[in-house]
């Protein structure tokens, strides 16, 4: 049986609780040592480590549907080449192709 535990941050040095239900899941994922940083602490160096930013947004582009006419954005420069989609349209097209 687990019991709520008191440890203190090495980052920021603020008392944090680890309690009972996060001790079980470290023990079911087999990790033996205690957290040695806060959540807030935790969650900031997860977002440094990913470039402390989340996905960058993705250029959008504005296309003309080839199936509905209706206008839209795609994430590639269409070029005139090949046919270009609209949400609606693509999607049961690319379920075919499974």
């Amino acid at each position: 049986m687990y019991n709520d535990k008191t440890l203190s941050c090495k980052e920021c040095g603020r008392e944090f609780t680890f309690s009972a239900s996060e001790q079980e899941f470290y023990a079911e994922k087999g990790f033996t040592n205690e957290p040695g940083r806060c959540p807030e602490c935790r969650a900031a160096r997860k977002q440094q480590s990913r470039g402390g930013y989340s996905r960058p947004q993705r250029e959008m582009f504005p296309a003309v549907c080839s199936a509905c006419g209706k206008e839209t954005t795609v994430p590639f420069q269409p070029t005139g080449d090949k046919p270009v989609y609209c949400r609606d349209c693509y999607q049961p097209r690319s379920r075919n192709n499974w």
